[in-house]
């Protein structure tokens, strides 16, 4: 069965679309999950001087009642849907997973040494490559 893909941005509460070596490429989303009242859809709080996301806010809201959830509980409560193709084999796939960051080691060519980075790891369904979605460093 495939996957759904989002209308917009304003379905997801995460999107991204990566290249993985030469060939390797990854486009990774989160939809928002529907509230417990049943009218809105949890997303970050909206400034009510500005009308602006609080991008740096600790918690979802609800855009109709207004209930919050604490980030951390929430963002692993959600499931991330991941269309790749394998860099190692070319095998293309999708799958869903928990969306749940693991700290990883990788090599950093920029600095030349190790460090440790957030990520969303996977395998590739036909050579079991690991694959992994890292968080955006600045």
């Amino acid at each position: 069965m495939p996957l759904k893909e989002p209308q917009s941005m304003d379905e997801c509460v995460y999107m991204t679309n990566r290249t993985i070596g030469e060939n390797g490429s990854v486009r990774c989303w989160v939809f928002r999950e529907k509230c417990t009242c049943g009218k809105g859809s949890m997303g970050k709080p909206v400034d009510e001087k500005t009308g602006k996301v609080k991008t740096r806010a600790k918690e979802y809201a609800c855009s109709e009642c207004g209930r919050s959830v604490e980030k951390d509980v929430y963002e692993d409560s959600l499931t991330a849907n991941v269309s790749y193709t394998c860099d190692k084999c070319g095998n293309s796939g999708e799958l869903q997973l928990p969306f749940k960051r693991k700290k990883v080691k990788r090599f950093d060519e920029e600095k030349g040494k190790n460090e440790t980075v957030d990520a969303l790891m996977f395998e590739c369904g036909k050579c079991k490559e690991k694959i992994y979605v890292t968080r955006k460093m600045k």
